[in-house]
Formats: structure tokens, sequence, C-alpha cells
């Protein structure tokens, strides 16, 4: 591997998904080559072949970059500052899932020499850098924390299909096992990233401050979803309440919907879960976290209700536009959209899911969900704009009635996407 840049670290990252790919491409388009390595052949094979398929970073972008991609651990060795950012899920218990993070820091701790850092990005329960991790990494390399190799924490910041803020330009929190490791780890971060890097007195509150963050927000929007479910029953319109809160300079701009992907809806669960083993049980968070999985339920039966209302005709069909866990981005990690299908399926209604993003393969594995596309959609009684990816957006009244049964019938805007005030006639409009 050529001289290092500035900082005079080697760098590898370790996960090239979604978070892993923006920062082994930034550290990558400084000259120097970086080692990007994932355990998925079909990935790397993408990547080299200058496609990245979660549309994360542009194909331009990923050919300026000197990546040396592969999934032989070996290549790590020409690294000395490893970046681990593989994912962190809950299983279905709603309890911290930390195999792929162990499995990756057993594949680092192989090939680790001395010297060498070791810095986690993917999120995690206060400690669990020190505790599950470091003892990993002893164990597989012979060494020691301290005296041989060093630890951080850098907490990802990544928002799919957010083109403002992106990994350079996002404050980077870092922390490090000692005061010279936490000098290389702001060093090397601060050699991409723009907007600054911020010093945390130590790992745990640096790994903290990021459940606290997705946290916070999850809370938040399980406020509004709560708030849409009390103005429904007083018939008054959700966006036009917020709307008029808005005008007051320190009201928060959250909006009620469906909270899934890796971040928001997983996150609170590795607070919650330390919590407990520290004596506290955390009522709050978990209140929050009850409204927003359920979310899917409550729509999927107010779409019931609602068809009933309406007069529900003999054989009922819905139609669900998008299933990935927000507009624009193809991620259908922890997607709500599936509690929805699945409650409406439950009152024997069929329903048929079109995406416009998403990969069917991965769906039907994934789900059990076959995706249709728009011309082999049934016509519906009812069409629930799930997801408002831009092709949904762009096609507006016209593409949503055009899935209607004579173009007429039960509309659920979730996210309150379409022109209220331009409602063709016939058709009924319901939106958090």
């Amino acid at each position: 591997m050529p001289a290092a840049p500035s900082h005079g670290r080697r760098i590898s990252v370790i996960g090239l998904g979604y978070v892993g790919l923006p920062v082994a491409v930034a550290f990558g388009r400084t000259g120097a080559p970086v080692v990007g390595f994932d355990i998925s052949e079909r990935r790397v094979a993408e990547l080299r072949a200058g496609h990245d398929h979660t549309g994360e970073v542009a194909a331009a972008d990923l050919a300026a970059a000197r990546l040396a991609l592969g999934t032989d651990p070996a290549t790590l060795q020409g690294a000395d500052l490893h970046i681990v950012t593989v994912p962190t899920p809950i299983d279905d218990a709603k309890q911290p899932d930390l195999r792929p993070l162990i499995a990756a820091t057993r594949t680092v701790g192989r090939q680790l020499k001395r010297g060498d850092i070791v810095v986690y990005e993917s999120t995690v329960y206060p400690g669990a850098t020190e505790r599950d991790c470091v003892p990993v990494l002893e164990a597989e390399s012979g060494l020691r924390l301290g005296r041989d190799f060093a630890v951080g924490y850098s907490p990802e910041r990544i928002n799919p299909g957010d083109r403002t803020h992106r990994f350079e330009t996002i404050t980077k929190v870092v922390s490090g096992s000692d005061q010279a490791a936490l000098e290389t780890i702001a060093a090397v971060y601060g050699s991409v990233v723009t907007a600054g890097v911020h010093r945390a007195p130590s790992i745990a509150v640096a790994e903290a401050a990021k459940v606290i963050e997705n946290t916070q927000r999850d809370l938040n929007i399980a406020l509004m979803n709560e708030l849409s479910m009390i103005f429904h029953r007083l018939g008054i319109d959700t966006q036009d309440v917020l709307a008029a809160a808005r005008t007051k300079w320190n009201f928060l701009p959250f909006v009620p919907g469906l909270v899934g992907g890796h971040c928001i809806g997983v996150d609170p669960y590795y607070l919650t879960h330390r919590a407990e083993q520290a004596g506290h049980h955390a009522e709050v968070i978990l209140a929050g976290r009850r409204i927003n999985d359920t979310m899917g339920h409550y729509v999927a039966r107010e779409t019931v209700k609602a068809l009933m209302r309406g007069g529900l005709p003999p054989e009922p069909r819905v139609t669900v536009l998008g299933l990935t866990f927000k507009e624009d981005v193809p991620d259908l990690r922890n997607t709500r959209v599936v509690d929805l299908v699945r409650e409406v399926e439950g009152f024997g209604i069929p329903v048929a899911v079109h995406d416009a993003l998403a990969d069917a393969a991965e769906s039907l594995a994934e789900y059990g969900l076959a995706l249709h596309g728009l011309d082999a959609l049934p016509p519906a009684d009812a069409v629930v704009l799930a997801v408002p990816h831009a092709a949904y957006r762009e096609g507006g009244w016209p593409l949503v009635t055009g899935l209607l049964k004579e173009g007429r019938g039960l509309v659920i805007d979730l996210k309150g996407t379409l022109d209220r005030n331009a409602v063709p006639d016939g058709v009924r409009l319901w939106r958090l």
C-alpha cells in the first residue's frame, strides 16, 4: 500500500453498506487507497463494477475513490486503522443482536497487529465497545488493549437518501481508549469531515450520544402519532393542526408516520436493554416504542373501517404503494409497511404491493411479499400511499386514481403527500 496521508494511518472499512461505503469512498478520494472489506461477494462484485444499489454513492464518486475491495480478511493486514460499520439489529424479542458486530470483531482481531486502532461506528449500547468487543479482539489477536492496540468509537450519522447531510458535512463525534488514540482518530476523521470533529470524553459517552439521538426522534414521532389518533377521534385534521402550531418559533417540526429502518426503530431498544441491566425500567422510551411499533396495525384498521363506512364491496382489494422504510431509498430493513399489509390481509382482504425502488427478490425473501408492476396491479377499492417515493409524488392524483376501480374509492395518504384541495370526484381521502 502506498504512503498514507498526513494523519499517517492506513485505513480499512469493514462492512460496505449504507454506512460503510460512504466512509470508505470519502477516505479513498483523498488519494491513498482504502481497504474495503465485506463478507458479501455479491456486494463486492457490484462495487467493483462501479454500481452502488443503495444509491448512497454516485458512480462517479465510486470511480474516483481508490478502494481495494475484497472478501479476504487477510487484506486487512495492509491497514492499521480499522473502521467497523456492520449492522446492529434487534432480534424477534426486541433485544440487541450483536452477532454481526462480534463476527466482524473476530475477523478484525485475527488480523490485528501491534499499533493498530479499531474504531466502531455501529450503533451499540453504552459500554459495548469495551465490554463486548475488546475481549474478542484480545482473544483473537493475543494482544492487549492499551499495551498493543487501541480502540475508539465514532457514531455513524448517515441518513439514507439525504443529499444534504452527508458523511463529510456532519460533525463527527470521536472517542478513544486513551488520549493518543483519541487524537489520532480525530485527525483521521478530520482529514475528510469538513463539518468538524467533536472529541467525547469517553467511549461510553460517544456510544450514549448515538442512541439518544435516535431515541429523541423516536419519542417525538411517537407523540405526533398519538396526537394523530386523538385528532382523528375529534374530527380534526392533524396536518392542519401541525401547520398552525409550526408558526411558533420553538415548535419542533415532527410529523406522524411509520417508524422503521435500521436506526430510529432499533436504537432505543439498545438503550433500554442497557438500562434494564443497570436496574432501571425506561418507561417513557418504551411507551414511545409501543406507539410507533403499532402504527402499521393502526393504519390498517383505520383503512378497513373507512372501507366499511363507504360500503364494503363483495370482494374488496387494497393496493399499497411503497414498501421500503422511507421514501427515495431502496432499503427494506425493518419496514413497518409490512405490518400494515399483514393486518389488512388478516381481515381477509387481498393486498397488492408496488414499490418503485425496492428489490423484488429481497422483498420475497425477507417478507414473503411479491411486488407487482404498476401495470399488473388489480383495480383496487383502496390505495394506500405508504411511502411517497419520487415516482409517486410526480404521478400524483392521476397515478393513484388510475389504480382505483373506475377511478373511485378510498385513498390513504400517510404523509399528506397528495394535494387535499384537488381530491378527484368519487375519492375519499384519509391521512395521518
